[in-house]
């Protein structure tokens, strides 16, 4: 699995958008947010509404958050649907290529990438501290007032393993 301080391996895929999308082009604009996830994975529906939170909180001032989808178009276009996921949807399916470049260890598993290239975070499974860590660190980057994504007396837990 890639960890912090590794140089996040390369890409370009395909968006549910139809574009396609470049790690290398993206990351010298500012930073990125991978987020791994599948549609089936009760975890990725727990933290759905948290990371449209975190994507809504700086969405479009200097950085890029791409969710990167281990199932294919109809079920990535379903799960966007049903539960109003708004990061930038990659698919990786069905070769999962970039799947397993990262390959992380549960779903779902944020890696911060730097500018640079270097992964700075990685996050596995639903987790209430490193999000509201991942949206202090990109309010940084963003010049923008910090907002809390993840409050902890919302009713959900603060820890759901992936």
């Amino acid at each position: 699995m890639i960890g912090p301080g590794d140089r996040a391996p390369g890409f370009t895929l395909q968006g549910l958008d139809g574009l396609e999308y470049s790690l290398h082009e993206a990351v010298g604009k500012g930073p990125v947010l991978l987020a791994f996830w599948q549609a089936g994975c009760g975890s990725c529906k727990l933290a759905a509404p948290y990371l449209s939170r975190l994507y809504g909180a700086y969405e479009n001032i200097g950085w890029s958050f791409w969710a990167v989808a281990q199932d294919d178009a109809a079920a990535a276009g379903a799960f966007v649907r049903k539960h109003g996921f708004r990061p930038t949807v990659l698919l990786d399916a069905p070769a999962l290529t970039v799947s397993q470049r990262y390959d992380p260890d549960a779903t779902p598993t944020l890696y911060l990438v730097e500018p640079d290239g270097v992964v700075s975070l990685v996050s596995s499974g639903f987790d209430k501290g490193e999000l509201n860590e991942i949206s202090r660190r990109v309010a940084g980057y963003c010049a923008a007032d910090y907002v809390e994504v993840a409050p902890a007396d919302d009713g959900n837990p603060a820890f759901k393993p992936g």
